[in-house]
């Protein structure tokens, strides 16, 4: 990601999570530690079903007395759903926001080079009072800025930023192994911890309760995570179908069908052949291994 360059992710909505419970509403059903997220430090969480397996993941960040839940935009009308069914009798506001605020990607340089920045995963301050941090997940993928769309384009031209293709993001994204697109395809399909969330900062294991805790931890605990989603590289031909074999012994699926495409793979330690070429149909695939693994 160049120095000058900015992302502006249409595709990302935002919640916004408010009321005199809403940091335990959200500290009983979420991966990760809520008491993590403050002025300075935001977080990557996720929901889970009450078996463990994937549902959403956001980042979410303080935003004056509420929470901020920043969310692929096509999931934000379902994960609004299923907030308010956990809601019950909380004294929570839950309001979709994703028609007023956008996500703005920086890169990670241009963020240090802001005054009150450091170069650590989650760091969030202030840019002309609009939150903007360093994700949480992994800091090549570089600053979100949270801000007001009316105040977005003054806000580009006073950081001295040009505006570059959305694909050349989540390009990037794609080789670091992280999925935000079309993560609709993991719902019910792949646990949780099985998408890499405790690399990627997602679970926190001394939080206590929440939904899907119990097979988390004991997958944790026994050595029970035998299944890895990472990123695939076609190297020839194209994919159209699900599984992927190595010879003719089966090793995966297709889960992500996109540009970008990801799999979950059978692994069991970290012996996994990486460099090896897999078939997929007619297809010939590579498992790309990333940076953080």
């Amino acid at each position: 990601m160049k120095f000058d360059e900015v992302h502006i992710l249409d595709d990302r909505g935002l919640l916004y999570i408010n009321g005199e419970d809403a940091k335990p509403f959200l500290q009983n059903i979420i991966t990760n530690d809520i008491n993590k997220v403050t002025e300075n430090n935001s977080c990557f969480s996720a929901l889970l079903t009450p078996q463990g397996k994937y549902l959403f993941d956001f980042i979410i960040s303080k935003h004056k007395t509420g929470f901020f839940l920043d969310c692929e935009k096509e999931n934000i009308n379902n994960l609004y759903k299923q907030l308010t069914l956990y809601k019950i009798r909380s004294k929570v506001e839950i309001l979709d926001l994703s028609n007023e605020f956008v996500i703005a990607i920086l890169s990670k340089e241009k963020f240090l080079s802001l005054e009150n920045t450091k170069d650590v995963e989650g760091f969030t301050t202030k840019f002309m009072e609009d939150v903007i941090l360093l994700d949480p997940r992994n800091t090549e993928l570089g600053a979100r800025l949270i801000i007001n769309l009316e105040k977005l384009y003054l806000s580009i031209k006073k950081l001295e930023l040009k505006i570059s293709e959305i694909k050349n993001y989540y390009k990037l994204s794609h080789k670091l192994g992280i999925p935000q697109r079309n993560t609709k395809n993991l719902q019910n399909k792949v646990f949780g911890i099985e998408c890499n969330f405790e690399e990627l900062n997602g679970i926190d294991f001394k939080k206590g309760c929440y939904i899907g805790q119990e097979n988390t931890a004991r997958m944790k605990l026994r050595e029970k995570l035998h299944k890895r989603l990472f990123a695939i590289e076609v190297i020839e031909g194209s994919i159209k179908d699900d599984l992927i074999f190595s010879e003719n012994k089966e090793i995966g699926k297709i889960l992500i069908k996109d540009i970008n495409f990801f799999g979950v793979f059978r692994f069991k330690d970290e012996k996994f052949n990486f460099g090896k070429i897999y078939k997929c149909g007619n297809a010939k695939i590579k498992v790309n291994k990333p940076n953080w693994f």
